[in-house]
């Protein structure tokens, strides 16, 4: 890996960065809201409690039920349990769609860990549902098809980046250009074959990438630092300076929505 690679403003995207939240983790069931006149709202230990025992128990307990807890797992960094319960959706359901986006999360819970290889893992049996579930769907179907397919695009991607830092670097940028495939309108794909092709030297096929995901709206800092650094190396100074202008300007206007959405937080308090 090289240098570059190390460096938080030039990372390959995990999937949980960019302007906006990660939906599949903002989900926030009833059984989590706690009496705050017995529990402390922000005691992660009373929400584990409570999510254990919402662990399968009972035979008809809905698959459904059981990601999320998974999911409120992950908000409270309790990743190795994630990954158990991530796995029991998995194998407990029938839902094809239900079980790819299971095991997409598992693979983002073992990433979280820096279990690479078992991430790699999970993000491949996503596929493999998606895979076969294309296989035996017949034209009737697509409808079917679709919805078995809908975390394809993510897990191709999460994918790359498990087997990049697991030292696969060939098999990573053929699965960051298949996310792109599989959705051309997967902006953060784009910006994650932008930043292994300028990894690989290839900086004009990188900048057509990363052009191609802020066409798709993705123009946070991260995004122009990237455009910057591969500008930079094409020898076009003038331009990569005026892209890294933008970036800061686009840093500091989000380091100063922080600032006043803490101040309005205090204040609501």
């Amino acid at each position: 890996m090289t240098d570059d690679a190390g460096d938080d403003r030039h990372r390959f995207s995990e999937g949980a960065g960019f302007d906006d939240p990660y939906d599949e983790f903002d989900l926030d069931p009833p059984e989590l809201d706690v009496d705050p006149g017995k529990v402390d709202p922000v005691d992660s230990r009373a929400i584990a409690d409570l999510l254990d025992e919402r662990q399968l128990t009972n035979e008809d307990i809905e698959a459904e039920e059981v990601l999320d807890v998974g999911l409120n797992y992950m908000q409270i960094n309790r990743f190795e349990q994630a990954t158990e319960t991530f796995e029991r959706a998995a194998r407990f359901t029938e839902d094809d769609r239900l079980a790819q986006e299971a095991w997409t999360n598992k693979g983002v819970a073992h990433a979280e860990l820096e279990e690479w290889d078992e991430a790699i893992g999970a993000y491949r049996e996503a596929l493999n549902i998606v895979e076969q579930t294309e296989i035996e769907t017949t034209e009737d179907e697509t409808s079917n098809t679709r919805s078995a397919s809908e975390h394809a695009a993510t897990a191709e991607s999460n994918l790359a980046f498990a087997l990049w830092e697991y030292g696969e670097t060939a098999q990573a940028l053929e699965h960051a250009e298949r996310a792109v495939e599989r959705d051309p309108r997967f902006g953060e794909g784009w910006y994650n074959r932008a930043f292994f092709l300028q990894e690989r030297g290839l900086s004009e096929e990188a900048l057509r990438c990363i052009d191609n995901a802020i066409r798709l709206g993705m123009r946070s800092s991260q995004v122009l630092e990237e455009k910057a650094r591969i500008l930079e190396d094409l020898g076009e100074h003038e331009e990569a300076e005026r892209v890294a202008d933008e970036a800061e300007e686009r840093r500091e206007e989000a380091e100063q929505q922080l600032i006043d959405d803490q101040q309005e937080t205090r204040l609501d308090e």
